[in-house]
């Protein structure tokens, strides 16, 4: 089971603004590593940390997926701090669902809780 995903990111405090508006809560702190954000998900620790050093670019090809409550209101907020929006909201199988790009690239889906 999963328990730990950790992200890189070139402006981790982009980032965590970004996952933030998803409902995620992040503490900085270190355990043992470089400063980071750190976020509790349902069990899985969710961390943001800063880009490796000699790395300059972060690793787009993974893609996430988040529960959210309101997606079209949250669609609406992220388009108003520029966030791209990559597929409209559409009714698929496993429920409503965009894919939106996180600010360092990453496809993001986001799935609309079945009770708002």
């Amino acid at each position: 089971m999963l328990n730990l995903l950790v992200i890189r990111s070139p402006a981790p405090e982009s980032a965590v603004r970004f996952y933030e508006k998803l409902g995620l809560s992040f503490e900085y702190h270190r355990h043992g590593g470089p400063l980071h954000y750190s976020a509790v998900m349902n069990g899985v620790v969710f961390e943001i940390y800063p880009l490796l050093k000699g790395q300059h670019t972060p690793d787009t090809s993974l893609r996430l997926g988040f529960k959210v409550g309101d997606l079209d209101k949250l669609i609406n907020e992220l388009d108003a701090e520029n966030i791209i929006l990559d597929q409209q909201p559409d009714h698929m199988e496993w429920g409503y669902t965009a894919v939106v790009i996180d600010p360092d690239g990453r496809k993001i889906e986001l799935t609309q809780k079945d009770e708002i």
